[in-house]
C-alpha cells in the first residue's frame, strides 16, 4: 500500500465538508494487470433527475524544492490514473488536489496553465490550515 500524502486527511475532511462522501481510502483499481491505487474515490447525490456524480481524487503536497520536479511527476501519475479510471469505471472523474500555496506560487505561471489546459487537469485547490476546499477548476 502506498503511504498517504501529507494533506490526505485534510483534503478529505474538505471533501465530507461539501457534502462528498468517500466511498473508497484509497481507490483501487486494476487495468490491463496493473494495480492503481487513487488517493480518494467519492460521490455526491446530485439533483433527483441527475443521480450521483463519482470523482477521484489524487492528492499532491507540492512541498519539495522543486515544484517542477513534483509536477512532472504527478502530471503522469495523473494521466495513467486517468486512462485507467476512463478503462474500468468511465463514469468517475478524476481530480488533481493541490495546496493553496502551490497553486498559487507555480500553478498561476503561465507554463503551468498552458500544461493544464493542454492535458485537461481538472483541479481541487485546498487549504490545508482550514481542511477546506477553495476552489474547482474543472
Amino acid at each position: 500500500m502506498a503511504a498517504k500524502d501529507r494533506f490526505h486527511n485534510a483534503v478529505k475532511i474538505a471533501l465530507e465538508k461539501e457534502q462528498w462522501i468517500v466511498t473508497d481510502d484509497p481507490l483501487r483499481l486494476e487495468v490491463g494487470g496493473t494495480k492503481f491505487e487513487i488517493d480518494l474515490g467519492a460521490e455526491q447525490l446530485l439533483a433527483a433527475e441527475r443521480g450521483t456524480e463519482k470523482i477521484a481524487v489524487e492528492i499532491k503536497t507540492f512541498l519539495s524544492d522543486s515544484p517542477l520536479t513534483d509536477y512532472h511527476a504527478a502530471l503522469g501519475q495523473f494521466l495513467n490514473y486517468r486512462l485507467a479510471l476512463e478503462i474500468s469505471d468511465p463514469t468517475r472523474i478524476l481530480y488533481l488536489a493541490l495546496p493553496l500555496a502551490a497553486y498559487e506560487a507555480f500553478f498561476r505561471r503561465e507554463f503551468a496553465q498552458i500544461s493544464l489546459e493542454r492535458y485537461q487537469i481538472k483541479q481541487i485547490i485546498y487549504d490545508p490550515n482550514q481542511e477546506a476546499i477553495v476552489k474547482w477548476i474543472p
